[in-house]
């Protein structure tokens, strides 16, 4: 059976931790700040965990990061 390929758009996008959680960056932090309210901002600068079957459709993008 040949090797599988990573999808590189996601590899650069999401990271899968050791207990197998998907971490994502949220969108809408690199412009247009001026107008977002700072709380929001705040929360944009967090890292978030991807539930469900998002998570599942990320790890056959990713064959090896489990």
């Amino acid at each position: 059976m040949p090797k599988l390929k990573t999808k590189r758009s996601a590899a650069k996008r999401f990271r899968v931790t050791r207990r197998k959680k998907v971490m994502i960056h949220h969108a809408a932090h690199s412009h247009l700040l001026r107008k977002k309210r700072p709380d929001r901002k705040r929360r944009l600068r967090q890292v978030d965990v991807l539930q469900g079957g998002d998570r599942k459709k990320v790890y056959r993008m990713l064959p090896y990061a489990l």
